[in-house]
């Protein structure tokens, strides 16, 4: 097992994914979450590569994160033809589970920072029942408009404050990742976005059974769940990274792990 602080990753349309396995990427996480260190953990799919593909301004959010972890399945057979056999899913909703089944055993506190009260009520809720041990700094909505300066100031201090390992931020995608990013080294925790997972973990929507998410299209049943929020993203997302994952394949080195 490794523990350094540049995990293996490699370049995926040209945005580095870590090539970890899915234990390995919970230790790292909580070993860091022990020290108090600040990173950011972004939790990648197709949708967060492409955009930052086109996005300029976004690509750096993700070439600079600690980890940004193979959600989709895309990315984890991406990774498995460029020299990572062994790679798996590292998904939101199971990297939620796996550091609050863990966190409650090794005194790490967990602050869940975005989406909506009655969300978080619900989620905490939850958690009470699954996770009784869980040490719950915080939950804490957060208004869709822009923080104004001290606004902000105001929730890095409450999350500092709290003493808390991991922070669960939920904004959305590629809100909740810019977020991290301009927190990093202010935030002293793992930042880590879970924006999609709140809502599933809390009962409003339900995750594909195992199978299709073992298939890759965890997507299509999102999509049958969403169709007005999320036909859009698939149809611009998805054609796009097909052409450009494949123009890599045929084109480019796969072997070598960074």
């Amino acid at each position: 097992m490794i523990f350094n602080d540049i995990p293996p990753f490699k370049n995926v349309i040209g945005l580095p994914v870590t090539a970890f396995t899915f234990d390995d990427q919970i230790s790292l996480i909580l070993k860091w979450a022990k020290c108090l260190v600040s990173r950011v953990v972004c939790i990648a799919n197709v949708h967060m590569l492409v955009e930052a593909y086109r996005d300029p301004e976004f690509a750096p959010v993700l070439q600079n994160a600690d980890l940004v972890t193979p959600d989709g399945m895309p990315l984890v057979w991406m990774l498995r033809l460029m020299g990572a056999p062994n790679q798996d899913r590292v998904a939101g909703l199971d990297v939620l589970l796996a550091l609050c089944e863990r966190a409650s055993t090794e005194n790490i506190s967990i602050f869940f920072l975005g989406s909506q009260s009655s969300i978080l009520e619900k989620m905490r809720s939850q958690l009470e029942q699954d996770f009784p041990n869980l040490q719950i700094s915080g939950m804490e909505p957060l208004p869709f408009r822009p923080l104004s300066e001290n606004e902000d100031k105001a929730v890095v201090q409450k999350l500092n404050e709290s003493g808390c390992g991991l922070v669960f931020v939920s904004l959305g995608c590629p809100k909740q990742e810019i977020w991290m990013s301009k927190h990093k080294d202010q935030v002293q925790a793992v930042m880590i976005g879970l924006g999609g997972a709140f809502p599933v973990y809390a009962g409003i929507h339900k995750r594909a059974p195992q199978v299709i998410r073992s298939l890759g299209l965890e997507w299509l049943y999102r999509l049958v769940q969403e169709p007005r929020r999320l036909w859009s993203r698939y149809s611009s997302t998805i054609p796009i990274f097909i052409w450009l994952a494949c123009k890599q394949l045929v084109t480019s080195d796969r072997t070598t792990i960074t």
